[in-house]
């Protein structure tokens, strides 16, 4: 066999599925509630993660959104959920990998600073209290993720729990 049997083929390689993907960290208060951050640039709060850069793992976009964000460095836990988001346009469909960030200690909750030009604020909100400041899809997301706490990873569409058999 030659060297060229084994070339990959462009063609086919660029007509794959490209998607966007993002990584946040799910922090809760000694109290169960979740906290989120409020971006600048747009009308609902959020948690606090980002979209990946090129070439980079959803853990190591998690981390260093969490430093650029929130001006800390916690120890990140496993996996939450992986939640496959459907495409809205101007958007293409995206992965969403949600990542344990425990409890965040009273010292680290101190030592926020927020970078002025992308986030405004921060708070820990009850769960119960999602669905007013996050997207309906991210407030299914966060709550996925409460319920597998200390049990694995769930797998989410639009977040919603997705197990075989598929309806």
């Amino acid at each position: 066999m030659s060297v060229s049997d084994h070339d990959p083929d462009l063609a086919f390689i660029a007509g794959l599925v490209r998607v966007r993907a993002a990584a946040g960290a799910l922090f809760r208060d000694d109290d169960g509630r979740v906290l989120l951050v409020r971006p600048t640039y747009k009308a609902t709060w959020d948690i606090p993660g980002g979209a990946l850069e090129p070439d980079e793992s959803p853990l190591a976009a998690c981390v260093r959104e969490l430093r650029e964000e929130l001006s800390i460095a916690p120890e990140i836990g496993p996996l939450l959920c992986v939640d496959w988001v459907p495409p809205r346009p101007p958007w293409d469909g995206g992965l969403m990998f949600v990542f344990d960030g425990g409890v965040l200690p009273a010292e680290d909750v101190a030592d926020i600073r927020l970078p002025p030009d992308e986030l405004e604020g921060f708070a820990f909100v009850a769960a119960g209290d999602l669905d007013e400041l996050v997207p309906a899809d991210m407030a299914r997301r966060i709550r996925g993720c409460l319920d597998v706490l200390g049990r694995g990873a769930v797998y989410l569409e639009d977040g919603v729990r997705r197990t075989p058999p598929w309806p």
